[in-house]
């Protein structure tokens, strides 16, 4: 059985490669060797203003000078170059936002990590996805908290008759044109019909516009 070092290394190695393919990925139309130097600064600067899907779903930009270190990596070595070291492959997530996850999970110990998630996005428009809750919760040990607790039982609640209450949210959408979507929905607590629902690209819509 592989020792609790060895799996570590072996996922560092798996992250450093993800982010390998990652790099790859963002640079990859400028590495055509038909390119100018004038053509390939161009689409740089191009690439530089855009918003990429990071490995674990955030939003990222690069910038130019990191651009411009990847593509010189990629002629020296090509893609093996682009790959850390897997012992530099720090943890990607913020120990503050971890911090908070853990707060959240320890006040509430029923909670999930999709839970615990939906309020961080909620608190700052980003979190990281459920399985790096959840293995965060496993190393502290959060995993097991509250389970010899006799669980509650609530009764659900509902309107009693349609337009006696609406209920809405804000849900992160995916990126369009490199920017993040919104989308707001209102809902009829009795019937659950959609009374309104629209797409945005940031939470001012469901405060100071009608529906």
């Amino acid at each position: 059985m592989a020792s609790q070092y060895e799996e570590e290394m072996r996922k560092r190695a798996e992250r450093a490669r993800l982010v390998g393919l990652f790099r790859y990925g963002v640079v990859q139309d400028a590495l055509d060797p038909a390119l100018s130097a004038k053509q390939r600064g161009v689409l740089v600067r191009e690439i530089a203003a855009l918003t990429h899907v990071g490995l674990d779903g955030e939003p990222v930009q690069v910038a130019r000078g990191t651009l411009d270190r990847w593509i010189r990596s990629w002629r020296v070595g090509g893609f093996e170059a682009l790959v850390p070291n897997a012992m530099r492959v720090a943890a990607r997530t913020p120990a503050e936002v971890l911090e908070l996850a853990a707060g959240l999970k320890r006040e509430n110990p029923g909670r999930t990590a999709v839970q615990v998630a939906r309020v961080l996005r909620a608190h700052s428009g980003w979190a990281p996805s459920e399985r790096t809750l959840q293995r965060h919760f496993v190393r502290l040990g959060l995993d097991q908290l509250g389970q010899d607790r006799p669980k509650e039982v609530f009764g659900r609640f509902e309107a009693s008759r349609p337009n006696e209450l609406w209920v809405g949210d804000a849900l992160h959408g995916p990126l369009v044109a490199g920017r993040k979507t919104i989308l707001f929905a209102f809902l009829d607590d009795h019937s659950r019909a959609v009374m309104a629902a629209r797409f945005g690209f940031v939470e001012k819509p469901l405060l100071y516009r009608s529906w």
